[in-house]
Order: structure tokens, then C-alpha cells, then sequence
């Protein structure tokens, strides 16, 4: 087998075509100190600090998204302005009122008030100088392309001292040197608070003392409007609010101020869990709060759409009524109905009871009732329990006019405000000696000397004793108790914690 050899020589080399390239070139050759100083300065400019200057470096992350937002928000109250670079998408998806405010209808209008204003004088956006189009000309090179929509709201405190601020679309200014695609805002300095140190942190201090009477209040209430907007921002971007984790009275205020803003906003849908989950993990202390709060609670539950929280307190409510109707008129008329149909329920129950109440009985030995012939002892037992049983279940009748004539209806009395029995029927719950103890039952015994004595006092006190667990059975189900709080083996409620709230009767659902 003959195996060809191709000679060295003939194989293309590249390290002998390289210097024939080279030789057609025509090289400039600089002082080596010039050369060398110009490729030091090209290597380390990117490294180059300007100490005491300040490098702006566009963020894109929360509250500004300086590269993909396009809706840029302004809250300036008290002296402090907060910026927001935020995204439509996200804003729409939390809020009805940016999807209105940012929809088509709405961006027409406020273009062809745009226009209007452009007939005015202004033209469009000019072209930059020496820039160049696909076809070669210079002049507008944004005109043909497609122009990304952008949107810029700012804070607004209206005329009126009482108004509520509101965002307010406001339109964009046009640039001089062409159009980007679009107008990119200042880099977002939030004011952070002053240091603790410094002979202008001083001064600025005593100045403030000075007019703190007049200022405290409009300072604080300005300071809490940046708060909640930041607060609304963050939830809508699926950060915590920031709210006091400690002092659950000063949770409830700032959790209430959300809820407002995020009503005024259409964004209770988003906002509502969260208020939902920040309040929960007060747990015995939260309890505690609606128990003395009803009203406010069940308004704040409504808001956040808590179902823990609503049913909480409209369990309170509905065995306190009436006493907290005058705080409950501004609510809807859904969530009244609700709260009288509760209370209708719950007197429906009370009658049903109370009509067993007043048909207990005791029995002879030959299963007879009892009665003034054939036992007289025993029937003064139930006599004496429907006596106190009406006595304590009945309100009291009113009290007689003092004065006679026809200024009478002047001087009579306010009617007694309407009987809450709920302590009456825990009481028959217990049984025992929560009432009618032995000392009424002997001072009972003795109106008639002749009936008195040891055997008696034991007869009558074993009787009652039966009685009253025949009425403790009665009254089972107005013992049930729907409430989160732990009220104690003695119940700790004046009023009846028994209404039931299923989940048909949530107003939002």
C-alpha cells in the first residue's frame, strides 16, 4: 500500500499569510508615554469614583421601577413627598379606580385634552439633532414608532379644608429634546427622617418646639396620609404594611385608616386580607377589644371582609341591641337588615324559653301537679319560682307623673330603657344557689310561722332544687356561646352570646 505525502511547504499557513495582510496596512505609531497613558485611561474608566458626587443608578424594584413603569405617583403632604415609578398591570388588577382612570376611555379624554393644549402653541415633540431614521432623514425619529402609554398622578388636597386628598391624573409635560419612550422621572428620593446628630438637627429642632402647638396635629395627620398610600402601594405589590404589631388600639386606628383609603380606591378586595391577618394575631387581645368595640368592629370587619372578625362582633351587637344602633346608622342597609333579623332570632328564642320557664311544674308521688289542695308546701315552690322568674324577666312599669294639669306631658319621665335579661338566664343556667339561696328560702318560710320548721325548710329546699334543674335544661339553648372570647365558667356577660352566624349571612358573599 503506497501512502502519498503531501510536502510541508504547499499546506496554507496562517502565520506566514498574516505579515503578507500587515504589510498592506499603514500604522500610525504614538510616543509610547502618550499610547500608554490613553489605554490606562480606557481600561480603568468604568472603576472611576467621583467622591463627593452623586452617581445616579436607576433602581428597578419597589417603590421605583425606573426601567419597566409607567405610572408615576406623587404624595406630597406635610412637608414630605413620596414617588412612586409603578406598573399599570398591577395597579388595574388591585384597583377599580386606576382601571378607570387608565382605560381607554379615560386616556382619549385626557389626549384629546392634550391635543387642545398642543393647538396652543405646542406642536409635538421635536426631532433630536443629528439623528437619522431607517430612510435616512433626519428630524422626529419617535414619529413612526410606537409610543408606550405612560400616566402621572399626583396628590390632591382640593379647596376645601374637610375634602379628603385624592390622586388626581394630571397630564404629562412634553420634552424639548424628543420622545423617549416616555418621559423618564427624576430618580426617587424619599425623604428619610433627619439624623440624630448635627447643629442643623438642632436648630431645626427648637424651631419646631416653638410651633409645635399650632402644627402637632396637621403634622401627624399628614404624616398619617404618606403612610397609608405607601402602606396601599406595598399590599398591592404583595409587601406587608407596615402597622403596629404591639399596641393593638393603635393597630385598630391605622388598620381603619387603610381600610378607608382603600375603600376610596375600590382596592378593598386586595386590602381586606391583609388588615384580616394583621388584627388575628392580636387573638385574646382582639377578643377582648370587640367585646368592648362591638359597633366599630363590626364595621371594620365589613370593610376588610373578615368573617372572624364581622361574626365576633355581630354576635355582641345582636345581644346588646339596642344599645349600639345610634353607632351603626352609617352602615349599609344590608348589613342592618342583618343585624335585625339576628335580633328578631334571638327574641323568637328567648319567647320559646320563657314560655317553658313559666310551664314548669312539680309533681306529686302519684304524678299528679301540684297544687294548694293536694300539697301545699310543694306548690308554694313553684309559686315562689314564677314570682322571681316574672319579677327579674319583666321590666319595670313606669313611674307615675308628679304633677297633674295640662303641662303633664312635659313632666313625665323618659320610659325606662328596654330590659336586657341575659344575666337572668345564666343564672338559671348555673342553678344551684345563683339565686334563691337559702336565706331567701328560709325568709320565705317564715311569712307564715306555722309552716316553718326544720323538716319543711329541708322539703322545700330539695324541691327548689328540682326546679331549678328542670329550668337549667330549659334554658340550654340560650347558653350556646359563638364568641372567640373565653368568658368563664360564670358566663361575664350581661347580655346573650347565642346568635349563630352562618356563612350565608356575610353581606359579601
Amino acid at each position: 500500500m503506497t501512502t502519498v505525502s503531501t510536502p510541508f511547504y504547499d499546506l496554507p499557513s496562517p502565520t506566514r499569510s498574516r505579515p503578507e495582510a500587515d504589510t498592506h496596512t499603514l500604522s500610525i505609531r504614538r510616543p509610547s508615554s502618550v499610547a500608554s497613558r490613553s489605554t490606562a485611561t480606557r481600561r480603568h474608566r468604568s472603576s472611576r469614583s467621583h467622591n463627593g458626587g452623586a452617581s445616579y443608578a436607576p433602581q428597578n424594584e419597589f417603590p421605583n421601577f425606573a426601567h419597566t413603569g409607567d405610572v408615576e405617583i406623587i404624595v406630597a403632604a406635610g412637608g414630605q413627598e413620596k414617588r412612586y415609578m409603578l406598573h399599570r398591570l398591577i395597579l388595574t388588577r388591585s384597583s377599580g379606580f386606576f382601571d378607570a382612570s387608565t382605560s381607554e376611555q379615560w386616556s382619549r379624554a385626557q389626549a384629546q385634552a392634550q391635543g387642545q393644549s398642543a393647538a396652543q402653541g405646542y406642536t409635538g415633540p421635536l426631532g433630536r439633532i443629528g439623528e437619522e431614521d431607517e430612510g435616512g432623514q433626519v428630524g422626529n425619529s419617535s414619529a413612526n414608532t410606537t409610543q408606550k402609554a405612560f400616566w402621572r398622578y399626583e396628590l390632591d388636597f382640593g379647596n376645601q379644608t374637610d375634602e379628603m386628598p385624592m390622586l388626581v391624573q394630571k397630564p404629562l409635560q412634553p420634552s424639548l429634546f424628543g420622545n423617549d419612550r416616555h418621559p423618564r422621572p427624576p430618580p426617587v428620593r424619599n425623604k428619610p427622617p433627619a439624623p440624630s446628630n448635627g447643629f442643623f438637627r438642632s436648630i431645626s429642632a427648637m424651631q419646631s418646639a416653638i410651633h409645635m402647638p399650632s402644627t402637632t396635629a396637621q403634622t401627624g395627620q399628614d404624616n398619617d396620609i404618606t403612610r397609608d398610600y405607601d402602606n396601599l402601594f406595598r399590599i398591592f405589590y404583595n409587601y406587608p404594611p407596615t402597622l403596629d404589631a404591639i399596641d393593638i388600639t393603635e393597630a385598630y386606628i391605622q388598620c381603619k385608616s387603610l381600610l378607608n383609603l382603600a375603600d376610596m380606591y375600590d382596592a378593598l378586595e386586595v386590602v381586606g386580607p391583609r388588615i384580616d391577618h394583621h388584627l388575628l394575631q392580636f387573638q385574646g387581645r382582639l377578643w377582648k377589644q370587640i367585646a368592648k368595640y362591638p359597633p366599630s368592629y363590626l364595621k371594620l370587619g365589613y370593610l376588610a371582609r373578615s368573617k372572624v372578625i364581622f361574626a365576633e362582633a355581630l354576635v355582641h351587637v345582636a345581644g346588646q341591641w339596642p344599645q349600639g344602633a345610634p353607632q351603626l346608622r352609617n352602615l349599609p342597609d344590608i348589613i342592618l337588615e342583618l343585624i335585625e333579623d339576628k335580633v328578631d332570632e334571638l327574641q323568637d328564642l328567648k319567647a320559646k324559653v320563657e314560655g317553658r320557664l313559666f310551664r314548669l311544674t312539680l309533681t306529686t308521688s302519684r304524678g299528679e301537679r301540684v297544687s294548694p289542695w293536694n300539697s301545699y308546701l310543694d306548690w308554694n315552690v313553684v309559686s315562689l319560682f314564677r314570682q322571681w322568674l316574672a319579677e327579674n324577666t319583666t321590666p319595670p312599669p313606669p313611674p307615675l307623673p308628679k304633677t297633674s294639669g295640662p303641662d303633664s306631658r312635659q313632666s313625665q319621665p323618659p320610659p325606662p330603657p328596654p330590659l336586657n335579661n341575659g344575666r337572668i338566664y345564666r343564672l338559671l343556667g348555673l342553678g344551684g344557689s345563683a339565686y334563691l339561696g337559702h336565706d331567701e328560702l328560709k325568709r320565705f318560710l317564715r311569712l307564715r310561722p306555722d309552716d316553718y320548721s326544720r323538716d319543711n325548710m329541708k322539703k322545700f329546699e330539695r324541691r327548689m332544687d328540682e326546679l331549678k334543674g328542670m329550668a337549667r335544661e330549659a334554658v340550654k339553648p340560650l347558653m350556646r356561646n359563638f364568641l372567640e372570647l373565653d368568658m368563664g365558667r360564670d358566663g361575664g356577660m350581661g347580655y346573650l352570646t347565642c346568635t349563630r352566624v352562618d356563612e350565608a349571612d356575610f353581606p359579601w358573599d
